[in-house]
């Protein structure tokens, strides 16, 4: 016979070959994934190479830090630039996360599609907004055959924040994980909304969301119709920019909001850099912190006489608790504003702890919300 005569170190070679080769394909597969768009999006897995563009910590819930590991480029402007406090936090702990490569923004211009396709990802994960503005790149993106998952938590809709959740844990092999934080949310959610329908007699309250981060001196940003503002209006709250604003989100006139008289009033803080006036919020901030740089804005000329500051009800609450996983906590804290007796047995900052605790890999601290007295 031939194979008498075939050397046998070559011959178990061979063979060898061919078993690790039927493996792999019996353990490699092309997934279809339904993304926040519902768009069908064919994916090669398991996935080994991961472009992020956006919700990092959201990619952390669902996917364990573990697969960190995979990731080989991000937008860093949004992690590292906007929040480089947070993003301290997770380089301390995700060790290619500090030198990882820079794929670009979509707000700023620089987001760069032949970056994307040099770093040869099996998968880009990208926010809704940035493909909706990135109509050129995402097309090279796709010509050189890489997959675009679209996700979106900015909407503020329950069934994207449901199929952003499961579309991350298909694609990164976690999809028991992201079940069971679909569920977390998807009950944590509802559970707010049943206990807003039950105070429904309750009049409707005035409430005006504003971005602290340039000082008071600068009127910042409100919403309307999207993230704090769909917030709003879901908690069944009026929100007074509504109708107001030139698109989504911009500065709400100074006297409009002096005309309608807010209940209840909500500034956005963070733990930006090179923003002295900003409101203070997050890991490193103490609640005297927080009251300290919100006192400017309750100080504003004209706004002694509203009811939001005759009554205490001038609030910090970190940017960073919108358009997110954990977002149920942002609801119920406002809501327990809104609806004081519907919500006095729910604790918002114990719900975020507890996240942290089961979810993220960083500790909990910090000042995250809390009203000015």
């Amino acid at each position: 016979m031939i194979i008498s005569n075939f050397p046998l170190r070559l011959l178990r070679h061979l063979l060898t070959t061919l078993l690790c080769a039927c493996a792999l394909n019996a353990w490699s597969a092309t997934l279809e994934v339904t993304d926040a768009l519902g768009r069908k999006v064919k994916v090669n897995t398991p996935v080994q190479r991961v472009a992020l563009n956006f919700n990092f910590e959201e990619f952390t819930a669902v996917a364990g830090k573990d697969n960190w590991a995979k990731v080989v480029g991000i937008s860093r402007a949004p992690f590292e630039g906007w929040r480089p406090v947070i993003f301290g936090r997770y380089a301390a702990v995700i060790p290619n996360l500090q030198a990882m490569p820079d794929i670009g923004h979509s707000e700023d211009g620089t987001f760069s599609a032949e970056k994307v396709i040099a770093l040869k990802p099996d998968v880009l994960l990208v926010a809704e907004w940035t493909y909706r503005a990135l109509q050129t790149a995402r097309d090279q993106i796709e010509a050189a055959g890489i997959p675009i998952v679209v996700i979106d938590y900015n909407a503020q809709l329950l069934e994207r924040h449901l199929s952003s959740t499961r579309a991350i844990g298909k694609v990164m092999g976690t999809e028991a994980r992201a079940e069971e934080l679909a569920k977390l949310y998807e009950r944590e959610y509802k559970d707010v909304l049943t206990r807003v329908a039950k105070a429904g007699s309750a009049p409707q309250k005035k409430v005006y969301v504003e971005l602290g981060q340039a000082g008071a001196d600068t009127v910042g940003n409100s919403y309307s119709g999207t993230m704090w503002g769909k917030m709003l209006t879901t908690l069944g709250a009026i929100n007074v920019a509504d109708g107001k604003l030139p698109g989504p989100w911009g500065p709400l006139n100074a006297e409009a909001v002096i005309a309608d008289n807010p209940d209840l009033i909500f500034i956005t803080g963070s733990s930006w850099v090179n923003k002295p006036k900003a409101v203070k919020t997050g890991y490193q901030a103490t609640p005297e912190i927080t009251r300290a740089s919100l006192k400017p804005y309750a100080e504003r000329a004209g706004w002694a006489n509203l009811k939001a500051v005759k009554n205490g009800e001038v609030h910090a609450i970190e940017a960073g608790l919108c358009r997110t996983l954990f977002d149920f906590v942002a609801m119920q804290y406002i809501a327990k504003r809104l609806y004081p007796e519907a919500f006095k047995d729910v604790n918002p900052d114990a719900s975020f702890r507890s996240y942290h605790e089961k979810y993220l890999p960083v500790a909990y601290a910090g000042t995250w919300m809390l009203p000015i007295k």
